[in-house]
């Protein structure tokens, strides 16, 4: 499903954000990947995403060889890959159904299939009953949740959480992971990059440990460890 091998990202001079990365990530794993700021989590994300690429090395995803990708093939790649950040990137003038409903919009689907999928993606969620409120009625946690519901509208085949929980108080940090561990239960596989020790483990899944742009830990049941 992802396969980097040996992967460097550099960025000028001597600044290496990646240093000979094998990494390869199973269809319906659920991945955390871990460390302190500045040691290439942000960086692998962005080459998966095929928002950058790497120096050296190849990277597969979900088929997709991303070191060769066109950029009008890109748009496609994301469909099979839906991202939620830290920052929520809601569009503060649609509704909670609007915002959902704007990836299928700009595809092309009919009405129809919108009223169909929105309303299913925002159950998963637990906010069909607010799908007409706007951003700003919405708290933080319930507003990770919409960014959620909108990166699953292509059903894509891997979900990529960059520290989804970094604004986020205990409790919604909770009700994100269940989420997200829901969603890997339907067959979708999930790549969490987060720095919270307590989400990571308590999830006891495979945790991978970045340090100085390299792996340096791979445990199935992992903790973390830094």
């Amino acid at each position: 499903m992802i396969n980097l091998q040996g992967v460097y990202k550099n960025y000028g001079g001597n600044v290496v954000a990646l240093d000979n990365i094998h990494l390869q990530i199973e269809a319906g794993e659920f991945v955390s990947v871990v460390g302190q700021s500045g040691t290439g989590k942000t960086t692998l994300v962005k080459l998966i995403i095929a928002e950058e690429k790497p120096t050296e090395g190849q990277i597969e995803v979900g088929g997709w060889d991303i070191c060769n990708i066109h950029q009008h093939q890109v748009p496609f790649l994301r469909r099979q890959i839906g991202v939620v950040f830290q920052d929520f990137k809601l569009l503060p003038k649609k509704t909670v159904y609007e915002n959902v409903a704007f990836g299928l919009l700009v595809s092309g689907a009919s009405r129809q299939r919108i009223k169909e999928v929105v309303p299913k993606l925002l159950d998963i969620v637990g906010l069909k009953d607010k799908m007409h409120r706007y951003p700003h009625q919405m708290s933080g946690g319930e507003q990770q949740r919409v960014v959620i519901a909108r990166s699953l509208i292509h059903r894509p085949k891997i979900l990529v959480a960059d520290e989804p929980t970094g604004n986020l108080d205990s409790i919604n940090t909770q009700e994100v992971i269940e989420i997200l561990k829901k969603i890997n239960e339907f067959g979708t596989t999930i790549l969490l990059v987060t720095h919270n020790r307590e989400v990571v483990n308590q999830l006891k899944k495979r945790v991978i440990t970045l340090q100085g742009g390299r792996i340096v830990g791979d445990e199935k049941e992992g903790k973390y460890r830094l």
